[in-house]
């Protein structure tokens, strides 16, 4: 069941970054007309108004590839808090580095990188925390 729940934290993260990126109209920062583009800026959180770029920039693809790993110190936390230490800090360096690198390209705002780590994180919380709610509920069972 464990380890169920963590190859589930890891996909539903990636799908929930996937699906925000899919119906996001934020464009990328190379899309904007103070970059040399055609868009004006408009916050990732203004669902529906489109900036006049290509969109589906929002959250961090990329970084989403490492920071989906933050599943596994989530569920590894309740049996070895030492290694689940390791890889928080081992996952953060390698999100950092993807979503440095998006950055330096022009690809992503930094607080794309952030919320993509944020969503990452809370998805294997929540599912965590559901499952263990499930199985102490009254007639859970």
């Amino acid at each position: 069941a464990e380890r169920a729940g963590l190859a589930a934290s890891l996909w539903l993260s990636l799908l929930l970054v996937v699906a925000i990126k899919r119906f996001s109209s934020t464009s990328c920062p190379w899309d904007l007309a103070v970059f040399g583009g055609t868009a004006t800026h408009v916050s990732h959180w203004w669902w529906g108004v489109v900036d006049g770029g290509s969109g589906r920039c929002f959250p961090a693809g990329h970084a989403s590839t490492a920071l989906a790993f933050w599943a596994v110190p989530v569920w590894l936390a309740g049996v070895d808090r030492r290694q689940a230490w390791r890889w928080f800090w081992a996952v953060a360096l390698a999100g950092a580095v993807l979503g440095g690198v998006q950055q330096v390209r022009g690809a992503h705002f930094f607080s794309h990188t952030l919320w993509t780590a944020w969503l990452c994180a809370a998805v294997p919380v929540a599912l965590r925390a559901l499952l263990r709610w499930r199985r102490v509920a009254p007639g859970a069972g």
